[in-house]
């Protein structure tokens, strides 16, 4: 913007790098070599920016400003427009995240909690076989989740693009109780992962209070959001690949533990045949009956560990030539399904019988963690250590992506008029610096684990985030369906689109019907064996308060409960960004090759 700026205070020093061009009916008036129009409207051409060196990399901020600010003429009202200049608050975010981001924050962007201490409960009861198989049909509906959205969020990529999905493909009521439910999820998760960090460090040391670790790392991680953009890419980055090496060195060093690098023998499938291959189930005493309860249960924490997957589709708005970055980060997502967490569960089965007292450890969250309880078994020393100060280090990469995640969707809200403008002002670097500030806010009900039992409070907290992520889930698959609708009426071609979901519209419909039913299924056991009213409000919390966003949100708008399919706009943001030529950085040493192959 600087740049800029000094442009136009210039003479006609740089007219050969940038024009700025007007029509008018009559008389053009000329001001220092720019050619203005009485109303003072601006017609930026974009095209020939895009070819200019110097401004390639801001063409989206000069873009934005043009349209909300002015020029200043020799009128008699200049200290008016002197003083409506200065109250100008930029709204625009910026586009600094490389392939390399987007690819390392897909593989390993959101790993934290779900996966390293989550799958403890599953495991326990439904046995290595039965959460296993939860957590491959889980995966499977995640797979047909993101192929939708990155369908969606290539064609039009934009800032919390969940969100405005809804809001266009759906209606305005779906959109804002969708937006302010997933920034709600978000939010709610933060207050998860660094309620978790402080007992992670009590496997070292109870010295320091639970409450003190809190605090730290819920300044930390706020101020950590305040950074350009491009810091968050960067630290997502490094933090991203010290997890996929981590879970790669998990699953070789379990490989050879499997096959008797230990002082446990080869192990192979013997915890399949003793205890089991199946959990002892819950809830019913007939054997059967609980372990498909169990099963059922275990599908809640599946859906809680693949939280984030999703993630790029928020990211869109801020990744340069997403028409290209896009599309290769999602389709990481099925690697990462398959890598990181069926081939972890996989072996975790394999070298932790599901009767393991320390499963259901309450000394310390960490404690619980099968990896941990894995190696501790393996008879490996210093390993444990080295595995939870890991386990410590993503779970403070997943709260600092919950943060930034929250913050966005707050920023999208605002920019369609359906929060406070002031969640759309971001500083100088492109931070929507309240967004950040209210969804750190919600993070202090991590404090809940202090007066309370550790797990009860973590499961509680779980439970209504789980639901929240689900039910943008369901608005993912809908909003997808209807997109390919409207696709169909303007009779375009799904072909011709920058990325093609696979198997679609089937897989859009698979996603849509099953994620309805993990939903209104996923509190049964505040029904069973006994009706437990405090479990049905934690269970359907955020259920009732979508509802209840929803009835008023469609009686503020009365809009129709869906949009009729020649009135879905799938036009608004892609313009432009069809209208910009990217620079493509193909990678040029072998360094930058050898991470452009990485991520």
């Amino acid at each position: 913007m600087s740049r800029f700026r000094n442009l136009i205070s210039s003479n006609s020093e740089e007219k050969d790098t940038s024009e700025i061009h007007s029509i008018e009916e009559g008389n053009n008036v000329y001001e220092n070599g720019i050619e203005t129009i009485n109303d003072e409207k601006i017609v930026f051409d974009k095209k020939k920016l895009a070819h200019t060196n110097q401004f390639n990399a801001d063409i989206n901020s000069i873009t934005h400003s043009l349209t909300r600010s002015r020029i200043a003429t020799h009128h008699e009202d200049d200290q008016e427009e002197e003083a409506e200049e200065a109250q100008y608050h930029d709204t625009q975010v910026k586009r600094a995240l490389k392939q390399r981001h987007l690819g390392m924050i897909a593989l390993g962007g959101t790993i934290g909690t779900g996966l390293f201490i989550g799958i403890a409960t599953p495991l326990t009861n439904s046995g290595p076989v039965g959460s296993l198989i939860a957590y491959l049909f889980m995966g499977s509906i995640i797979y047909f989740i993101t192929q939708s959205l990155g369908e969606m969020a290539t064609f039009i990529p934009v800032t919390s693009s969940i969100t405005v999905f809804s809001k266009r493909f759906l209606s305005p009521a779906f959109g804002v109780a969708n937006g302010y439910m997933y920034w709600f999820n978000w939010a709610i998760t933060f207050a998860v992962e660094i309620s978790v960090v402080g007992q992670v460090i009590e496997y070292w040391t109870d010295k320091v209070p639970l409450a003190a670790w809190i605090a730290i790392f819920w300044v930390l991680i706020t101020l950590l959001n305040f950074f350009p953009v491009k810091v968050y890419g960067e630290i997502e980055f490094w933090i991203a690949f010290i997890k996929v090496l981590a879970i790669m060195g998990y699953l070789l060093y379990a490989l050879i533990i499997v096959c008797g690098g230990s002082s446990q023998g080869p192990i192979g499938f013997r915890y399949w045949r003793n205890p089991g291959p199946w959990g002892p189930g819950i809830i019913s005493k007939d054997v059967n009956t609980g372990r498909f309860l169990g099963w059922v249960s275990s599908l809640i924490n599946a859906a809680f560990t693949y939280q984030g997957t999703e993630l790029v589709g928020i990211t869109a708005g801020e990744a340069a030539n997403p028409r290209k970055t896009v599309p290769r980060a999602i389709n990481k997502v099925v690697f990462r399904i398959a890598l990181f967490y069926i081939m972890s569960l996989f072996f975790i089965g394999m070298l932790v019988p599901y009767n393991d007292e320390r499963l259901a450890s309450t000394s310390a969250v960490i404690a619980s963690s099968p990896f941990v309880i894995s190696i501790q078994n393996a008879g490996t020393k210093v390993l444990p250590d080295i595995f939870n100060a890991i386990v410590m280090i993503t779970i403070i990469s997943a709260a600092n992506s919950n943060v930034y995640v929250g913050s966005r969707v707050l920023y999208a809200l605002a920019l369609s008029g359906n929060a406070p403008k002031q969640f759309a002002f971001v500083t100088r670097y492109g931070v929507p610096y309240l967004g950040v500030i209210v969804t750190s806010a919600l993070g202090l009900l991590a404090f809940l684990v202090v007066n309370n039992n550790a797990n009860t409070a973590f499961n509680w907290l779980i439970n209504i985030s789980t639901l929240a992520g689900l039910c943008a889930w369901l608005f993912i698959s809908i909003s997808h369906i209807r997109f390919m609708q409207a696709l169909k009426f303007r009779g375009i071609s799904r072909d011709d689109l920058p990325f093609k979901a696979k198997l679609m519209p089937f897989g859009a419909y698979y996603a849509t019907f099953f994620v309805t039913v993990i939903i209104f299924i996923q509190g049964f056991q505040a029904f069973s064996p006994h009706w437990d009213t405090t479990a049905f409000f934690t269970s359907y919390i955020s259920l009732i308060i979508l509802a209840v966003l929803f009835i008023g949100c469609q009686i503020f708008y009365r809009c129709r409960f869906f949009w009729r399919v020649e009135d879905i706009d799938i036009d608004s943001d892609r313009r432009e960004i069809e209208a910009v030529i990217w620079e493509d950085d193909e990678p040029k040493t072998l360094w930058d090759k050898f991470w452009a192959a990485v991520a």
